[in-house]
């Protein structure tokens, strides 16, 4: 059984919202690797990140619909746009891992002192075209 590798990702959560999106239109999905980069995020660099892979005869449509989903726009719980506050830009690195301010700069140091992975970040949206940062919420109403 053939199977071509479509997108690796660097998140299992990632990774998995596309293979439930394409799941759901009837495509048969596999991910590989995913256990190995769960154990220790460093090994995403060795193993080339959880690989999703599918058929040959899908892949086309797999990476369609893969596109659609990674270019719709970002909306609040309103469905309404959502735009950066600094620019007014709509396009976002998503889950953006943020060192920015004291916590940041404390977990930098310590992770360079034991030779750990860095122990603090934010995940937050970051604007392409100006770079800000905007965390991520969930709860706007």
């Amino acid at each position: 059984m053939e199977l071509i590798t479509v997108r690796s990702f660097e998140k299992a959560i990632e990774a998995h919202m596309i293979k439930s999106r394409l799941e759901s239109e009837g495509i048969p999905v596999y991910l590989f690797d995913e256990h190995t980069v769960g154990l220790n995020p460093l090994f995403n660099l060795s193993v080339d990140g959880i690989k999703l892979k599918v058929h040959p005869q899908d892949v086309d449509l797999a990476q369609e619909i893969i596109e659609d989903f990674i270019h719709a726009p970002h909306e609040n719980s309103k469905g309404e746009p959502l735009l950066c506050s600094e620019c007014g830009g709509a396009d976002f690195f998503e889950s953006y891992q943020s060192m920015k301010g004291r916590k940041g700069f404390l977990s930098i140091i310590v992770s360079f002192l034991l030779g750990v992975y860095p122990i603090y970040y934010r995940t937050v949206l970051k604007c392409k075209s100006c770079g800000n940062e905007m965390e991520i919420r969930h709860d706007e109403s």
